[in-house]
């Protein structure tokens, strides 16, 4: 969906439709060419966020998942503001201590604003073989479950480093339907298990 361009009707800007049943909208849909870079500061990214919160014509969603950037600094805010009822905030890191790091700070702020934190995932943690499709830990791996046991908040999954995950990626596949039997495939099934039942509870 790289190449793809947003178009509008009298109903607002129109997402990016991606099989089967999910809609996207990125700046880089925006952009001229894909080697353009955004350079805005805080009150025109403010700007940017509010209007693919409030013209971007979603319709029905069971989910509005919005990917921030790493850290605290303008984006998380801006939506923690625009979208004070949320249903909380995923945390995703790496093993390494610096993420980790980061991480613990991301926790710290969502409690800060009062955003429930629905759990924390480890990504990058170990790598799936091609072969026979078990785990192997390359690097170390459990910093995630760690952090999220010290700071009390739900553990919801390992990503383990799988080429498949990018090959689709790449292809615009869903890595789940492609490769459904994969111990991958079953962990992403499992993270899915835990977010549904944090936001079950919450809307109750």
């Amino acid at each position: 969906i790289e190449d793809e361009h947003v178009t509008g009707d009298e109903k607002g800007i129109l997402p990016i439709l991606v099989p089967p049943h999910l809609k996207v909208m990125s700046m880089g849909f925006l952009l001229s060419t894909k080697d353009t870079p955004v350079i805005w500061r805080g009150p025109v990214k403010m700007g940017a966020i509010r209007q693919f919160l409030g013209e971007v014509h979603w319709g029905d969603l069971d989910y509005l998942i919005i990917d921030l950037p790493p850290g605290t600094g303008d984006e998380p805010l801006s939506i923690a503001q625009l979208i004070p009822n949320s249903s909380g905030a995923i945390i995703v890191t790496t093993p390494q201590d610096v993420a980790l790091l980061d991480s613990r700070k991301a926790v710290t702020f969502a409690r800060t604003l009062n955003m429930p934190v629905i759990g924390i995932i480890e990504n990058m943690s170990g790598f799936a073989c091609p072969h026979c499709g078990k785990t192997i830990d390359l690097f170390k791996t459990g910093g995630g479950q760690k952090a999220a046991l010290e700071l009390q908040v739900p553990f919801l999954g390992k990503v383990p480093i799988d080429p498949k995950i990018v090959e689709t990626g790449d292809s615009g596949k869903p890595f789940v339907l492609e490769y459904s039997k994969s111990e991958s495939a079953k962990v992403f099934e499992e993270i899915v298990k835990n977010i549904e039942k944090f936001v079950s509870k919450q809307d109750k």
